[in-house]
């Protein structure tokens, strides 16, 4: 076991002491959709879980991020950086990088915020349609100390029903800022 995942899980174990519920699936692509999404705390939580889990996710960041000074940290944690310049849209752009590689697993917040929201956007649900790629509901409950993986989804054919099966699932879960959950 190499001494990130040690660290990890006694962080996550026993000083944290939450659960884990559920597993990554091992297949090649897919979007990991991570809600609630309410804080910056929440992207430690996802990098422990990565590291628990032994699986490699990844993440987005615009390319700005992706200096020559800051690129080397944010690839090693593996981030990707996203490019929307020349007309695409988050879509496209995030369709290009799944496209370039024979494995990638990407988390994502379907809030696109870390503020208060009534209603998920759609864009990682349009990504997984696009690449005909399923998705992983994850949920990060604060309130309950546990980070529940859901089962894959795989999209249907009616996307009202399907966003709203997604949503359902994240119902009553509590981020690190319970008046900001979702």
């Amino acid at each position: 076991m190499r001494i990130g995942n040690l660290v990890s899980r006694f962080i996550y174990f026993r000083i944290m002491k939450w659960k884990l519920m559920g597993n990554f699936p091992s297949i090649p692509k897919y979007i990991v959709a991570v809600v609630p999404h309410t804080s910056w705390l929440d992207f430690f939580v996802g990098l422990m879980v990565r590291s628990i889990s032994k699986e490699q996710i990844n993440f987005l960041g615009k390319k700005e991020l992706f200096s020559p000074l800051t690129a080397w940290f944010f690839k090693g944690l593996g981030g990707a950086p996203i490019d929307r310049s020349g007309g695409r849209g988050s879509v496209e752009a995030i369709a290009a990088v799944f496209n370039a590689h024979q494995k990638f697993r990407i988390a994502l917040a379907p809030e696109g915020t870390r503020k208060k929201v009534n209603q998920l956007r759609t864009g990682y649900y349009q990504i997984a349609k696009k690449l005909n790629i399923p998705i992983v509901p994850v949920a990060f409950d604060y309130g309950n100390q546990k980070v529940v993986i859901h089962p894959i989804f795989e999209i249907t054919k009616n996307e009202e029903q399907d966003l709203k099966y997604l949503e359902q699932l994240f119902k009553g879960v509590h981020g690190y800022s319970k008046e900001k959950s979702f």
